[in-house]
């Protein structure tokens, strides 16, 4: 029997350096009997020459479209906007299922082609938990952006400049320690920050990061579900410098903040980093802004404030790729196991549901989304 080949295809989003498959990864998978062919790709983090010397075969970019119906073309993002059929099995994020704008033509190529998409979104084990998630790095990513702005916001009027990925975790903790320090000492004192959700990935990641970049104890404040159930707003938010939200919601709830708790002429509450980034979901508990930020301009102000200093909220979507090489190794690792048995995909439980998944969004295509 043939061994089963993976594809690892170049991301083709802009500023995204993460990858599904490291060079760790894939030498264990090679060492499993699979093979590997990786596109070269002069944005991913790794090196071409690291997944060579994992034991992986170099092809060039965009070759997966030619690629064999029976490789496995594995990704990270969405792919691009083209209109051709798919033809192969994809893993990958697709962000089609939520009928998202556009939805019906991306996931409509899959069937269109005979292809299958299973989405790493909603790849989960039996108790309905996902196998592999970014929270981590994204709440690690966000809390250490949160204090940078703050920082900035001390000796400057103008907006937080753009920012771009680190080549790892200690370049990113050294430069946070420095404007922290910075700041604080014009300030007279180190921030306080607020972390709500801090008991899942997210959170964790966040207070791991306020950690590494020297923020004392006692200026964390550590809040989850039971310290929430009285319902918000908060006053303890407003009296933070920083608020870091790591809730994902998918029903309402009462708003941590909102634009009347902000008024308050007491408000110390200078940056918010939503890490869920739920910018326009009607469930967000952040109700205080509209436009989601990006690198290039990471923060947008919170209008109409009549006291206290000026409000920052930062609502990146891809926080995990400031951390490319750590957030894609920790992402990778996680998903190995279920990687590992993509050579009997179909009898696997974690894919079987995610393939159910998918045949049931196709259901729901509308026929015109089909016609080729």
């Amino acid at each position: 029997m043939a061994p089963t080949v993976l594809h690892l295809r170049s991301e083709t989003k802009p500023l995204e350096h993460r990858s599904a498959l490291t060079p760790t990864t894939t030498a264990k998978l090679i060492k499993a009997g699979y093979v590997i062919n990786v596109e070269r790709s002069p944005e991913r983090i790794f090196d071409d020459a690291e997944f060579e010397a994992a034991g992986a075969t170099l092809v060039p970019e965009h070759s997966w479209v030619d690629a064999p119906k029976e490789h496995i073309i594995v990704g990270l993002k969405e792919l691009e906007e083209e209109d051709f059929p798919l033809k192969h099995l994809h893993v990958q994020f697709a962000h089609c299922y939520k009928q998202q704008a556009g939805w019906d033509t991306v996931l409509a190529r899959f069937p269109r082609g005979g292809g299958t998409l299973l989405d790493l979104e909603f790849l989960v084990d039996e108790r309905g938990r996902r196998v592999a998630a970014f929270g981590f790095h994204a709440g690690f990513a966000g809390a250490a952006l949160a204090l940078e702005v703050w920082a900035w916001q001390l000796s400057h009027s103008e907006p937080f400049p753009g920012v771009e990925s680190y080549p790892n975790e200690d370049a990113l903790i050294s430069n946070v320690k420095k404007v922290l320090g910075e700041g604080a000492k014009k300030a007279g004192r180190q921030p306080r920050v607020i972390v709500i959700g801090a008991l899942g990935r997210c959170g964790s990641g966040a207070v791991e990061a306020l950690r590494k970049a020297g923020l004392p104890e006692e200026n964390i404040l550590k809040w989850d579900m039971a310290e929430t159930a009285k319902g918000g707003p908060f006053k303890e938010i407003t009296d933070s410098d920083i608020f870091v939200n790591c809730i994902y919601l998918t029903s309402k709830i009462p708003n941590f903040v909102s634009l009347d708790s902000l008024q308050t002429p007491d408000r110390k509450l200078s940056v918010v980093c939503d890490v869920s980034a739920d910018t326009t979901s009607p469930f967000t508990p952040v109700p205080i802004y509209t436009v989601a930020t990006t690198f290039d301009k990471p923060t947008v102000p919170v209008d109409g404030l009549q006291s206290g200093p000026p409000l920052s909220v930062i609502s990146i979507d891809h926080l995990p790729s400031l951390l490319p090489r750590e957030s894609s190794e920790a992402f990778s690792h996680d998903l190995l196991p279920s990687l590992l048995t993509l050579n009997d995909w179909q009898n696997s439980a974690v894919w079987a549901r995610a393939d159910k998944l998918f045949k049931e969004k196709v259901a729901t295509l509308p026929p015109s989304a089909l016609k080729n």
